[in-house]
């Protein structure tokens, strides 16, 4: 991790990093006059993209890869029945590796170079397409049509299909998408509008069905994580509470799930955001960008926050109604200038129609480097369809292949949340790390205080509130726990298989970067260690090969928990804040608890 990244969290106080501050750094982070800056993106995005924007400039595609889900054809016209056979098992291939989408880019050879095709050939292929799809039961769209220069006196086309199948063991496709930004940025009004249907009226009231206490409808502001889902039929229409009264139906009619989870903005409920971020593994984060006010508060610290985690982001900013048109422009290139400079080496990408929307959809998915900005208005509803049309179109980040390989490994189930239902017992709400998990499973969960692990027994399981028999790696969900003794779990908790070792440890030595320190870092300082779901203070025991640590030095360093032990993994992301301090890095080390056990009178102080 570059130590630069300390840059985008400024002092961390969630005020001293205002638009001034910005606005007062020359160029654009590289040196370059920003209006100059607009032909080296376009330079970047070709360089960046698997597949950018075919025009007269660029007559090539990048060569088809073997695996992944984009598939190049230069025709599909009236094919023999064994080749049909053989397109159709290669479509299923295709969606397999995109994990129920696949492109198609039709007009296209396979060393990418652009053909294109006469009208008649171009209809014949995609009548062909369509038969396709039906025999492996999927549905297709075309996303854009555009035509092509290439030595023939009839014009010519190149297509881009996309094809949606649900895999037969799954119900819909999910994602999760973090939602970041300073306070009265318009995070919850967003989200509000893009589920319920409705646009907000300008003061708020799309937001009220987010809050989930009366603290939050009295003062406007989100202080808890909530999770709201919207949802894409098999013929990308949106499925949203404004036609179906519940999640249920959402998710009957849904092929694909979009998870927002809702963090909050507010400087004094940051350890609540980076719990967000940590433990419910988003995908991908949406970083909301007020248009009036600019990049204030804590923007840059929940940038810095999704970059240090390694989250792919892009941007949207809000309330374009209340502004001029300079003054979104003059938001936009305060962006576009955070995000060039060394710390962060983005290549900003502004969406200005549906072509935009697809292009940035494909190319974010497959170069972290890319972010795309919207800009948009939760109350006139301008550019709200760019965004569907990008949430519709984003593929999953990881493939059929790396959760497979997570499946067959045992079960780990992260805790997040604890209820008690009436009627129902104890439920606990998380994700599936790995492995696979069925009602009536037997599981294990802990650690507790003494690093003791309890039996239980998996009742039903939930996902975006309606029923599910199976549960598969990565996927989250709530868990019916039955008449379990509420009061023996906690958040930061796991819950594995009975055949598990899991490793309990006190201490736990991290290769780490202090990214923000008013004075030193040395032995006996005391921090909020974020590890996954786990959030616990800890006490630095040990700096290895130094005495102390100033702001942006490395070093590694021994940690212990003060309350009680926790389950780690070597490798895990480290996350750690006290006050003005903040600093990230990995677990090297792991202190089995045999090796540590705190004395009695260790006990009592914690």
């Amino acid at each position: 991790m570059d130590a630069r990244v300390s840059d985008l969290f400024g002092s961390g106080n969630g005020h001293g990093s205002g638009s001034q501050g910005v606005a007062s750094k020359s160029g654009n982070g590289f040196g370059v006059a920003p209006k100059k800056s607009s032909a080296k993106n376009k330079k970047a995005k070709a360089r960046f993209s698997r597949n950018f924007k075919p025009s007269n400039n660029t007559p090539y595609l990048p060569p088809e890869a073997e695996e992944g889900n984009i598939e190049y054809k230069l025709k599909l016209v009236n094919p023999t029945q064994y080749r049909f056979e053989h397109l159709a098992t290669q479509m299923k291939w295709r969606l397999q590796e995109g994990r129920g989408e696949a492109v198609y880019q039709i007009g296209v050879e396979d060393n990418g170079m652009l053909v294109g095709l006469s009208e008649e050939d171009m209809r014949a292929s995609l009548k062909t397409l369509h038969r396709l799809a039906e025999k492996v039961g999927a549905d297709i769209t075309v996303l854009r049509e555009r035509e092509v220069d290439y030595d023939s006196d009839v014009p010519r086309k190149i297509a881009e299909v996309l094809i949606r199948k649900v895999p037969d063991d799954q119900q819909f496709l999910d994602l999760r998408v973090a939602v970041l930004g300073n306070v009265d940025s318009g995070k919850s009004t967003l989200l509000g509008v893009l589920t319920q249907g409705e646009l907000d009226n300008g003061r708020g009231r799309a937001r009220l069905n987010l809050f989930r206490h009366l603290h939050e409808i009295q003062t406007g502001r989100t202080s808890s994580i909530s999770f709201e889902i919207l949802g894409f039929n098999s013929k990308e229409e949106v499925v949203n509470y404004s036609e179906s009264r519940t999640a249920e139906e959402i998710c009957e009619s849904a092929s694909k799930m979009i998870t927002f989870i809702d963090l909050a903005g507010h400087h004094k409920y940051l350890k609540t955001t980076i719990f967000g971020l940590t433990s419910y593994c988003p995908d991908f984060a949406m970083l909301v960008v007020s248009a009036n006010t600019g990049i204030a508060g804590t923007t840059r610290e929940h940038l810095g926050l999704a970059m240090a985690l390694k989250v792919p982001i892009f941007i949207v900013i809000s309330k374009v109604d209340l502004c001029t048109r300079a003054t979104v422009e003059r938001t936009v290139r305060q962006l576009e200038r955070v995000l060039k400079q060394p710390g962060c080496n983005k290549v900003p990408m502004v969406v200005s129609s549906t072509d935009d929307a697809v292009t940035a959809a494909q190319q974010f998915a497959q170069s972290p480097n890319i972010t795309p900005i919207f800009t948009l208005s939760s109350v006139s509803g301008e550019s709200l369809d760019l965004l569907k049309v990008f949430f519709n179109i984003i593929p999953p980040l990881s493939n059929s292949k790396e959760q497979e390989e997570l499946m067959q490994q045992l079960t780990e189930f992260q805790v997040d949340e604890i209820y008690t239902v009436p009627e129902v017992g104890t439920v606990v709400g998380g994700t599936l790390y790995s492995g696979i998990c069925r009602e009536g499973d037997p599981l294990v969960v802990g650690p507790t205080d003494s690093g003791q692990f309890h039996k239980l027994t998996i009742g039903s399981i939930q996902r975006n509130r309606s029923a599910c028999r199976v549960l598969r790696a990565g996927q989250a969900a709530t868990l019916a726990l039955g008449n379990f003794d509420r009061s023996l779990l906690r958040k930061g908790m796991v819950m594995v298989s009975p055949e598990m070792d899991p490793t309990i440890c006190w201490m736990f030595e991290a290769e780490i970067v202090l990214l923000f320190h008013a004075k030193t870092f040395h032995k006996g300082f005391q921090v909020t260690v974020h590890i996954g779901n786990v959030r616990q203070t800890a006490t630095v025991e040990a700096v290895y090969g130094k005495e102390e640590l100033r702001t942006g030095e490395k070093a590694v360093v021994l940690f212990r928990f003060i309350k009680h032990p926790e389950y780690l993994k070597v490798g895990a992301k480290v996350l750690f804040r006290q006050g003005v301090t903040k600093g990230i890095g990995h677990v090297t080390k792991l202190q089995p608890i045999g090796q540590y056990q705190p004395s009695q009178r260790e006990d009592e102080e914690a």
